[in-house]
């Protein structure tokens, strides 16, 4: 299979959304950034393209939020790059609170953001790749999704769980085509988004994650966990953990 070369990626203003660009810049691929920080995507698009002066990189201001807009963007950066090989579903939110406790705005736009929003992101991607019969979506989801878990991740969780379930069922939808969909289930990466969180155990670095999801999104997998050692068999454990032992491992 001939190589990707024009790569849309949203959620790309920081965190594991600018580690791709910046690894997939490096493999030779021409790239759509979108995020709300207009600024920061084109300070990114000036550094690639003084690292990259043959590559395309096109930059939009994009709030996954506003469906309509999610919709023309993909196709106008559609259009600008000759043809999308491959949209990476990035962009996501994570400042949920227990559920019950006064925060169900926090929780709300949490999963507004990981599921309805991706949902968008994802008809977009699939009604280019429907007309040209190929292309490749990326799901980014989270080792969070295999099971639901308490206190400030509960919603968090789930929208993860939603997103990995609608990507499932995309899958089934078409098989025997070209086009190809990849989940992929980060466990703890240290980025922007998390920066203030506590215990992390098992966490990568932003550069080591974003270079393993890159490799892990070339090889097109139908599912990977990244980094796969520990989250692979911890996925597995988790699934059969026992909910009174949950919180304490959560």
């Amino acid at each position: 299979m001939p190589p990707r070369r024009n790569i849309l990626i949203t959620g790309a203003s920081s965190g594991l959304g600018w580690g791709m660009a910046r690894e997939f810049a490096a493999r030779g691929r021409n790239l759509a950034l979108c995020a709300r920080r207009l600024d920061r995507l084109e300070g990114l698009r000036e550094e690639l393209a003084a690292r990259y002066p043959s590559l395309r990189v096109a930059v939009r201001r994009l709030d996954v939020n506003d469906h309509e807009e999610v919709f023309r963007a993909f196709r106008e950066l559609d259009a600008g790059l000759g043809g999308l090989d491959r949209v990476v579903v990035n962009a996501g939110l994570g400042k949920g609170r227990p559920l019950g406790t006064g925060h169900f705005r926090a929780n709300r736009e949490t999963i507004e953001t990981n599921l309805v929003a991706a949902l968008a992101q994802c008809e977009a991607a699939m009604e280019l790749f429907r007309e040209r019969n190929a292309g490749h979506l990326v799901v980014i989801s989270s080792v969070a999704a295999v099971r639901g878990l308490p206190g400030n991740m509960g919603a968090y969780s789930a929208s993860k769980a939603g997103l990995a379930a609608l990507a499932e069922g995309l899958r089934a939808d078409v098989h025997g085509t070209p086009i190809r969909i990849s989940t992929i289930f980060p466990g703890y990466v240290r980025t922007e988004m998390n920066e203030r969180a506590g215990r992390m155990p098992f966490a990568v670095g932003e550069e080591k994650g974003s270079r393993l999801l890159a490799e892990a999104i070339e090889r097109e997998p139908r599912r990977a966990y990244v980094p796969f050692w520990p989250w692979r068999p911890l996925s597995l454990f988790l699934r059969f953990l026992p909910e009174g032992w949950l919180a304490r491992v959560s």
